[in-house]
């Protein structure tokens, strides 16, 4: 494989501590010790990838990659991998290629967002401009495109048919809800888009690439895509209720930039003639919060005590249990007790 670039800025501490997921993969040392090798593996292709020949390129390309991340994608790759042989060659090569496509999207996402923040640093757009940020994602796709040549026509095939959804999922959120569709519904077809076609892949890739059967690559799959929902609406949650930048975005940046989450949604299709906390939430979330810092605070509170979180915690943990049952045909291994502990994580990481 190709590996353009040199690294020179020291490997991320992505498998030390495991973030989030530290319960759910400790559980078994040998699956353990696999997935840092796995992981360490990865980061170095993946910022060898994100960097150019042209230092100033290279400072704006690598940025995100370098902020860190939990590197879900290449975990669920790498995890997938261990229902076949996950010694094969490409498996790697397929985690760095979702991370790329994964990290490209969110220079562009910050863009549309007018994001500040990403990760804990400053967002790329905010940090130079909107156009280079564009451009930046454009050259990560470009290099996702060029590992991916070398993994052969089916992957690229993959890829294709996954960005497809990933790019409808941006226009719809963007167009919004049909006449008459249900705002609810249209959220969660939305993040089955934007979100879980990615992660779907990533379980699909490990599936391929280490010569699954193809019930077995249906089986994570479809896992992944359930699993990438609750994982969204999880992260959505904690952009609510965090106190610190769990999140790594600044708490309530949904909401200051009228971003309606899944919990803003069910408030406002609320009887708000019922509850005058409903009422009044309502009435904040259909006005400019970025401009008025005392009801942006008004609404964040009310919005953090209000029953339409706990509803919202109740689809996550749907979504989480759904992803858990899919996997029951599955060989019982530490990899797929690792999945499971998996769901568990995204739904208490919002309790």
């Amino acid at each position: 494989m190709s590996t353009p670039g040199t690294l020179t800025p020291p490997l991320q501490e992505t498998t030390q501590g495991w973030g989030p997921y530290a319960i759910a993969l400790q559980q078994d040392e040998a699956l353990s010790v696999a997935l840092k090798d796995g992981l360490l593996r990865v980061e170095e292709v993946l910022l060898n990838y994100t960097r150019s020949d042209h230092a100033y390129i290279s400072e704006i390309t690598s940025h995100l990659a370098q902020a860190g991340g939990k590197r879900t994608r290449p975990l669920l790759v790498l995890l997938a991998a261990q229902f076949g042989d996950p010694a094969r060659a490409g498996i790697v090569e397929a985690a760095v290629v979702v991370e790329l496509t994964h990290l490209a999207t969110l220079y562009h996402d910050d863009v549309m967002d007018e994001a500040a923040l990403r990760r804990g640093v400053a967002s790329a757009n905010q940090r130079w401009d909107n156009s280079l940020a564009i451009l930046s994602g454009d050259f990560l796709f470009a290099r996702a495109s060029t590992l991916l040549s070398e993994l052969g026509p089916d992957a690229v095939r993959i890829q294709a048919e996954t960005f497809e959804r990933l790019v409808s999922g941006q226009i719809s959120e963007s167009v919004g809800p049909k006449n008459g569709q249900n705002p609810v519904e249209h959220h969660l077809e939305v993040l089955a888009g934007k979100t879980g076609s990615l992660i779907a892949t990533s379980g699909r890739f490990g599936a391929i690439f280490a010569g699954c059967t193809s019930d077995q690559e249906r089986i994570l799959a479809e896992f992944g895509e359930l699993f990438g929902v609750a994982f969204q609406l999880s992260d959505d949650l904690l952009d609510i209720a965090s106190e610190s930048e769990q999140s790594g975005k600044t708490p309530g940046t949904d909401l200051r930039e009228g971003v309606h989450t899944l919990p803003m949604l069910i408030a406002l299709a609320m009887d708000g003639s019922a509850d005058p906390d409903t009422e009044r939430l309502q009435e904040l979330l259909r006005t400019d919060l970025a401009a008025d810092d005392e009801a942006f605070a008004e609404a964040l509170e009310l919005l953090r005590a209000h029953p339409s979180m706990e509803q919202a915690r109740d689809v996550v943990r749907g979504y989480a249990q759904k992803a858990k049952a899919v996997l029951d045909p599955l060989a019982e291994i530490p990899a797929k007790e690792a999945l499971r502990a998996l769901c568990d994580v995204v739904i208490s990481r919002t309790t």
